[in-house]
């Protein structure tokens, strides 16, 4: 009995190198990327938690923090539509939705700045106490962070409004396995991204 739950594991190991093996470089490197992002705001995290929060005033996590975080819930919903529509070969659909979704991560960063005059306005400050330093700081590397696909996000978006005007074009890019790749690498980056960000607004409202 014991053999076989060892030869079952050793058979699950296998498989799971062999998995890693077959990976694409390029998307090995993002799911390390994206380990080193989920490390770096875990420690900065803990590190606000360390501070105690705004424990003892009368403090309330900025209203545009929680629109912001509904937004990008929305977009990780629209993400999700994409890489269906580009297998159904659905180019202008599929622009549709990469253009959803790079308007609502705007409105995204625009309700993060939102809520960080909120905060100036209660009276916290980059460069006060340290609860609010960090929680500004974790802010801002995401909105940092989610740029990054933001900008991939738009060449995706341009590059398939310029293929879908012409069909061999258009037919190139569907056929095209490095196009699948990137698109594939978008779609988890981004949804990476949003649930971090869900994440981090979670771990705000326990900690402040």
């Amino acid at each position: 009995m014991d053999q076989d739950k060892k030869n079952k594991v050793n058979s699950a190991q296998r498989s799971a190198f062999r998995q890693i093996e077959k990976m694409h470089p390029i998307k090995m490197l993002l799911y390390l990327s994206m380990l080193g992002i989920g490390v770096l705001f875990f420690i900065l995290t803990v590190a606000f938690a360390r501070t105690g929060g705004f424990s003892g005033e009368q403090f309330e996590l900025p209203k545009f923090f929680s629109v912001s975080t509904i937004l990008l819930l929305f977009s990780s919903y629209t993400m999700s539509k994409v890489p269906g529509f580009y297998k159904r070969e659905k180019l202008k659909k599929m622009s549709r939705y990469l253009g959803f979704t790079l308007f609502l991560s705007v409105l995204f960063v625009g309700a993060q700045l939102l809520g960080w005059n909120e905060m100036s306005r209660s009276g916290i400050y980059f460069t006060g106490k340290a609860s609010g330093t960090y929680l500004y700081l974790i802010s801002a590397l995401h909105i940092l962070h989610l740029i990054g696909g933001v900008i991939f996000l738009s060449f995706m978006l341009f590059k398939t409004i310029y293929v879908n005007s012409d069909g061999v074009r258009s037919l190139i890019f569907i056929r095209d396995p490095f196009r699948h790749l990137q698109l594939s690498m978008l779609n988890s980056y981004w949804h990476f991204m949003d649930f971090l960000w869900l994440g981090l607004y979670l771990a705000f409202l326990f900690i402040a």
